[in-house]
């Protein structure tokens, strides 16, 4: 089916100024890098995409769900068919021995630590400067700090592409180092209930500002990238390794090796997709044989 029927059909429930075609997805990633999504539509509620899943089961058309699109890298011819962009941002919070905070999936984490700060309730301080949707944090296992999602995750709510819905707690989520039970389920995140602790504005400021601190001295935070590129090996630092193979300020058309972190690919201005590619098969080559440890991407790629 072409795109102008598909938006047709989606018109007829959706608001249209929340759907786009021929939407660029430099627009939508924190990489500033990839070609058009045929269709993309903004998610506000769940009527909205339970609506958008009846359409594309009924005509089979090729879904693809993203958050704030701070961990991905979409290919240079962009993506085929329907891209949904969660953006539920409902904040409820209950006070009582915890706190317990029940948040849409598209909740950004700065705006969630913001809140949780006025509120006096602790123990988000590690996220606060994490880029993206309280979603994606969930599905990667987000952490940095020395804390993750994993220890502070109450339950999670999903839609299967049949429509069922499901809510699962903490231990069926199968959290581990960056990875979550729906980094392999085809499913979507469309609500997070925290539990945190209460503590004082004075001590969980301290925390944002320390953390933020540290992230502007040691990250490339102002130039686009997806965070950081590689995962943590398990016995190995993979930054480091990159730097003792001779790779920081490495680069490849407009993709770059940080000179600040070299666990970081950033994009210096023109950077394609294919670049960012062939950046990261480079640096995985030369560490493999200088090092002999394979390293894996932490960055997800999408489109084609």
């Amino acid at each position: 089916m072409d795109k102008e029927k598909i938006y047709e059909i989606l018109a007829k429930e959706i608001d249209l100024n929340n759907i786009k075609k021929d939407e660029s997805m430099k627009k939508h990633t924190s990489f500033k890098i990839g070609g058009n999504a045929d269709i993309l539509i903004t998610i506000k509620n769940e009527k909205d995409l339970i609506y958008v899943l009846k359409v594309v089961n009924e005509y089979n058309i090729p879904l693809t769900v993203i958050g704030n699109g701070t961990n991905l890298l979409v290919k240079d011819n962009g993506i085929r068919g329907i891209v949904v962009k969660i953006d539920i941002n409902s904040i409820q919070i209950e006070k009582g021995q915890n706190a317990i905070i029940k948040l849409g999936a598209g909740v950004k984490n700065a705006l969630l630590a913001q809140t949780l700060l006025k509120e006096q309730i602790a123990g988000f301080e590690f996220a606060s400067g994490i880029p993206g949707t309280i979603g994606g944090a969930v599905y990667m296992n987000a952490g940095a700090y020395g804390s993750e999602m994993k220890n502070i995750v109450k339950d999670v709510t999903y839609i299967e592409k049949n429509l069922t819905v499901h809510t699962i707690k903490n231990e069926e989520c199968e959290f581990n180092y960056r990875y979550s039970i729906f980094s392999k389920k085809d499913v979507i995140i469309t609500k997070v209930t925290l539990e945190l602790p209460y503590g004082t504005t004075e001590e969980i400021k301290q925390k944002m500002d320390e953390n933020m601190k540290n992230r502007k001295e040691k990250q490339p935070i102002q130039m686009p990238s997806a965070g950081s590129t590689f995962k943590r090996g398990k016995d190995f630092i993979t930054a480091k390794l990159i730097e003792e193979c001779g790779l920081k300020g490495y680069k490849i058309g407009g993709a770059e090796v940080s000179k600040l972190h070299s666990g970081f690919v950033v994009n210096t201005g023109n950077a394609t997709a294919e670049d960012v590619i062939n950046l990261t098969e480079y640096i995985k080559k030369v560490v493999l044989e200088k090092c002999s440890k394979k390293i894996e991407l932490e960055v997800k790629i999408i489109g084609e």
